[in-house]
């Protein structure tokens, strides 16, 4: 046989060997984590495997104290609460969620994996054909708390202290301590063991509105909390007051505000008794929105149709607020009329000074021939020669 015929040969059994030799049994990279959950709340497992070929993923159920009796899991189950997203790739990746959790929910979850080409054939045993591993959730009833309704601040005229009110009044276990939250950020010395809790806006203004919660903690339960909205109309804190920019370069104003909800922003410009809203389909101007702030940016600005005043209007539920920037736009000739005007200033004055020597008058013109005063006479001589003929007369 031909040397390269045999060399071929080789080559391709190898290839043909390739896929068994490289060939992985199903294994684990990240398992489900046990939780504890209150009802109402929603949970999410998350199961990642390695394998080759890339193994299969299965969810599967089983009741608080029946663990001999699973269940599998599907997408759209429990009413459309549950949901399964899978995804295969080098490795294989799957999250279970379930929402709006109840007491049923509770029990243990197990996440199986296998890459066995018998893991679907009946007559295998699973146990041997599915790797598994198992996250036990715990659904406790969510602790009754009564709080204040939402509470509106009136900014427009005098303004009394506002004060929120928690009461803690079921629980599954007696709570750790409570505090008092703001945006999702603790507020600073109001942890306390009180099941009622209160907290005071001495003089509210448009920033003191925002999300309030009550947070109820607990040693081996999830956090309770409930929701207060303290709600204001948007107030403008910042904005330029003025643009100026050259044609052709680029121009940016901004507004930011205070307020809650979260305004809705429009940028409009005022064309006189009317306006005219802006947006981002013209391909020079692009609007920014982000909570309570807004930014407008335009591009290539044009001397003639650019310039005016822009007005930034903020609006929620409860009202709304504007203010104006006024944008200048300078000819591409502006960083010269400095240098323009001192040049104007010299040339000015070189024909003031042309001018007033064309015009002297000629007896202004000293003649280097003319004596240049009254000639001088010597008088003490004239005296002593008068002297002397008075003596020769006598």
């Amino acid at each position: 046989m031909h040397p390269n015929a045999v060399m071929l040969a080789v080559v391709l059994l190898g290839n043909l060997m390739l896929p068994f030799a490289s060939a992985q049994n199903a294994g684990f990279v990240k398992s489900p984590l046990s939780e504890t959950k209150l009802t109402g709340d929603t949970f999410e497992l998350y199961c990642e495997v390695v394998g080759n070929p890339t193994p299969e993923i299965q969810w599967w159920y089983a009741e608080v104290n029946r663990a001999d009796s699973f269940k599998q899991l599907w997408d759209g189950a429990r009413k459309r609460r549950v949901s399964i997203n899978t995804a295969y790739g080098t490795n294989g990746v799957s999250v279970l969620g379930i929402t709006r959790l109840t007491l049923e929910d509770s029990g243990t979850y197990e996440c199986r994996a296998s890459n066995d080409p018998r893991r679907n054939d009946l007559r295998q045993n699973p146990a041997i054909t599915w790797i598994r591993a198992q996250a036990t959730i715990s659904v406790l009833q969510k602790p009754k708390i009564n709080a204040s309704d939402q509470i509106i601040l009136p900014l427009d005229g005098p303004v009394k202290s506002v004060t929120l009110h928690c009461n803690l009044t079921a629980a599954h276990t007696p709570h750790k301590d409570s505090f008092w939250m703001k945006n999702g950020r603790e507020i600073p010395n109001t942890r306390g063991e009180e099941r009622t809790r209160s907290f005071r806006i001495s003089k509210p203004r448009a920033d003191d509105s925002g999300e309030y919660m009550c947070v109820y903690t607990f040693d081996k339960a999830p956090n309770a909390n409930a929701t207060i909205e303290v709600k204001a109309k948007p107030y403008i804190t910042g904005h330029k007051r003025s643009e100026n920019k050259n044609e052709g370069e680029n121009a940016m104003m901004y507004c930011k505000s205070v307020g809650y909800p979260h305004p809705t922003w429009t940028w409009r410009k005022v064309d006189g008794t009317s306006y005219k809203d802006i947006d981002n389909s013209t391909g020079r101007f692009f609007i920014t929105n982000r909570d309570n702030y807004t930014e407008i940016n335009i591009l290539n600005l044009d001397i003639t149709t650019d310039p005016g005043i822009y007005e930034c209007n903020a609006t929620n539920v409860i009202g709304n607020t504007a203010e104006t920037t006024i944008l200048r736009v300078r000819s591409h000739l502006a960083p010269l009329w400095p240098f323009l005007g001192v040049l104007a200033e010299i040339i000015i004055l070189v024909v003031i000074i042309v001018v007033y020597e064309k015009r002297k008058r000629p007896d202004d013109i000293i003649d280097d021939d003319e004596p240049v005063g009254p000639a001088k006479t010597n008088s003490t001589n004239n005296h002593k020669d008068k002297n002397i003929r008075q003596r020769n007369t006598k």
